[in-house]
C-alpha cells in the first residue's frame, strides 16, 4: 500500500488536488474515476514512514501487533494518548518505528487525530489499521479496537509464516542443488576432459553435451555468473509491475497444490479482515474497500470489489460472491447464513478460523509432497552427472576386457 498525491478535475470542472492511499497508480486511478474525477497528474509519494537501510531499519508486522498490544493495555488503563506515545517510543527496541511513533506523536500534539498521524505513515499502518483505528475513536472503543487489530496481526503474521515454511525448504534446497551442479560443470568435468581424449572411445551423447556445456560456461562465465543473478532480479521486478502481477495472481491459483493452497490462503485473510472491521463497527462498504485493498490477489481483489459494487445497488453479500467463482460453496453458504441472522461478523471469524486449521493441513500435506520430488530431482540431476562421467570409464574396461 503506497501513498499517492493526485490533480483531478471533478464533475463541475474544479481542480482538485489531494492524496489518496493504494495499491497501484491504476487503482487509484479507478477509484477516483469511481467518485467522478478526471485525473491530470498523479505520482507516488515518498512517505516519512518508508523506512529503509539508510533510516534504521524496517518495521515488522510483528512489532506493529506488539504495539498494538502494549496501547491497547494503557488505552484501557486510563493513560493519556500522547502518554501512551512517548511511553512507547522510549520502549520499542526497533529505533526505525520508534522514530515513526515520535513523529506520530509530534503530530497528535499539534491537533492532529491519532488515525490521521497513523495515515502519514502508510508503510508501517495499513489502510486497514488506519480505518479501525478511525472507527475506534468515532465509537469510542479505542482500546477494544486495538486489542482486535493486534489480534489479527499476529494470526496473520502466523499465516503469511506457515506459507513462508512451506516454501522455504524447497527454495533453499533447490538453490544448494543448483550451487552443486554448477560447481560440477565448471570446475569437475574440465579435470575430466583430458582423461577423455587420451581414452580413443566414442563418448556417449549425454557426456559430450556436459562437455560441451562445461566449456561454454568457462569460456563465458563473465556473462553467465552476472546473468544468473540479474535474471531473478528482472523476474522479480515483472512480478512486481500491474501486469506481471496480475500474470502471477491469476495463474498462482491454477497450479496444482500451491494453487488450493493459496486460495485457502486468501479465503482465511478476507474472512478474518471483513470480519475484524465489521465486528468494529466500520460501515460494510468501507470494510470492504479496505478488504479489497488488502486481499493480496487481485482476483480476490477484483471478486470482493464487485461485491462492493453489487451491495451498492442493494444485493446481498452472499450473491455476487457465489458469481464470482472464486470462494468455495461453503464460504459463501456461510456468509448467507451470517446475513440472514445478524451474525455475519461471528460468521465471518469462524470461517477464518476453519480455515486457519485448512492451511495447517494443507501446508502439511504440500511439504510431504515436495519433499521427495526435491529429493528425487537432486538425485537424478547430480547422479546423472556422475554417470555421464563414469560412462566412457566404463565403456573403456569393457573394451579392454
Amino acid at each position: 500500500m503506497a501513498t499517492f498525491a493526485y490533480k483531478a478535475r471533478n464533475w463541475e470542472g474544479k481542480i482538485v488536488t489531494s492524496e489518496m492511499d493504494g495499491d497501484s497508480k491504476e487503482s487509484v486511478i479507478s477509484k477516483l474515476r469511481e467518485k467522478g474525477y478526471f485525473v491530470t497528474q498523479i505520482q507516488e509519494k515518498k512517505s516519512s514512514g518508508t523506512m529503509n537501510l539508510f533510516g534504521g531499519g524496517r518495521v515488522a508486522s510483528k512489532d506493529v501487533a506488539i504495539f498494538a498490544q502494549m496501547f491497547s493495555v494503557m488505552i484501557g488503563s486510563g493513560v493519556p494518548l500522547v502518554r501512551c506515545l512517548s511511553i512507547l517510543q522510549v520502549q520499542l527496541e526497533n529505533p526505525a518505528f520508534s522514530k515513526v511513533v515520535a513523529q506520530i506523536r509530534s503530530d497528535v500534539e499539534g491537533g492532529s487525530t491519532f488515525s490521521g498521524a497513523l495515515a502519514k505513515h502508510p508503510r508501517v499502518f495499513d489502510n486497514l489499521f488506519v480505518n479501525l483505528v478511525k472507527a475506534g475513536e468515532a465509537g469510542g472503543i479505542l482500546d477494544k479496537i486495538l486489542q482486535r487489530l493486534a489480534g489479527y496481526l499476529e494470526k496473520s503474521e502466523e499465516l503469511k509464516a506457515k506459507v513462508k515454511g512451506a516454501l522455504t525448504y524447497p527454495v533453499v534446497v533447490l538453490s544448494i542443488a543448483f550451487l552443486v551442479v554448477l560447481a560440477l560443470v565448471m570446475f569437475v568435468l574440465p579435470q575430466f576432459k583430458s582423461i577423455f581424449a587420451s581414452m580413443n572411445v566414442e563418448l556417449p551423447a549425454v557426456t559430450k553435451l556436459l562437455l560441451a556445456l562445461s566449456d561454454t560456461m568457462q569460456d563465458w562465465w563473465i556473462v553467465i555468473i552476472p546473468s544468473l543473478g540479474l535474471v531473478p532480479f528482472a523476474i522479480v521486478q515483472f512480478f512486481r509491475s500491474s501486469q506481471g502481477q496480475r500474470v502471477w495472481d491469476t495463474n498462482i491459483l491454477r497450479v496444482p497444490a500451491i494453487g488450493i493452497l493459496m486460495r485457502k490462503v486468501a479465503v482465511a485473510r478476507f474472512t478474518r479482515t471483513l470480519g475484524t472491521m465489521i465486528s468494529s463497527g466500520v460501515p460494510i462498504l468501507q470494510a470492504l474497500e479496505v478488504t479489497a485493498a488488502t486481499a493480496g490477489n487481485l482476483v480476490i481483489k477484483e471478486a470482493v470489489d464487485k461485491t462492493r459494487a453489487s451491495i451498492r445497488e442493494g444485493e446481498s453479500i452472499a450473491d455476487p460472491l457465489r458469481n464470482s467463482g472464486v470462494f468455495p460453496p461453503m464460504v459463501v453458504q456461510m456468509i448467507a447464513v451470517g446475513e440472514e441472522t445478524g451474525e455475519l461478523d461471528k460468521m465471518l471469524m469462524k470461517i477464518a478460523e476453519f480455515y486457519d486449521t485448512e492451511v495447517d493441513v494443507a501446508v502439511k500435506g504440500l511439504t510431504s509432497i515436495i519433499e521427495p520430488i526435491v529429493i528425487v530431482f537432486m538425485g537424478l540431476v547430480i547422479g546423472g552427472i556422475v554417470l555421464a562421467v563414469f560412462m566412457p570409464m566404463l565403456k573403456l574396461v569393457n573394451n579392454v576386457g
